[in-house]
């Protein structure tokens, strides 16, 4: 009888996660970078969107909608998991809005409640000054000043220098591709994979 060593077993698992996980993130990628070629007109409006799979009107969008509509372009739909989750943990979240209840057209498309539920799922990173710590298909929130709060997701594309990855996020002039991942404060540092 001939015997496998055990540790042959998971080896191949952690093979077969690691080969999903980048083929994952590179689709993930891949889908922010789409979302810079759409005009957006940047609206922090509040929308009546349908649930789940809704979206505000294609043209309009704010920093968090190129997050959302990223990863729903790779099958996850973030305004369904993160209302699932805080309806079950509702007091687990920010109340900076004065809500009382979960709110499916608008508590997904909320920085701090991103940055929460990826924390929830145990995707959080390391924050440090280090460009090296950041790979694409992260996502990155910012503290831009007085406490307003900005994300976006880290791609596979270089700074002029070669020195970080760049960013495709919208702050105001629609999804861009920038080299801007230290810019601001950075406040989360998430890797996201349901």
């Amino acid at each position: 009888m001939m015997y496998r060593p055990l540790f042959l077993i998971p080896l191949f698992l952690l093979f077969s996660y690691r080969q999903e996980s980048s083929t994952f993130f590179n689709r993930l990628v891949n889908a922010a970078i789409d979302r810079t070629a759409h005009e957006i007109l940047y609206d922090p409006s509040y929308f009546q969107i349908p649930y789940p799979n809704g979206d505000i009107p294609k043209g309009l969008g704010v920093c968090t909608d190129v997050v959302i509509r990223s990863y729903r372009a790779v099958g996850i739909d973030l305004q369904k998991e993160v209302h699932e989750d805080m309806q079950a943990n509702f007091e687990a979240y920010p109340k900076n809005w004065g809500m009382k209840h979960t709110d499916t057209s608008i508590d997904h498309r909320r920085v701090p409640n991103l940055m929460c539920f990826f924390k929830r799922k145990g995707a959080s990173k390391p924050i440090t000054k280090y460009p090296s710590d950041y790979h694409p298909g992260d996502i990155v929130a910012w503290n831009l000043f007085g406490g307003t709060t900005h994300i976006g997701i880290v791609v596979n594309k270089k700074s002029a220098d070669g020195k970080r990855y760049q960013i495709v996020h919208n702050i105001g002039a629609g999804p861009k591709l920038e080299d801007c991942l230290f810019d601001w404060k950075v406040i989360g540092h998430y890797r996201y994979m349901n």
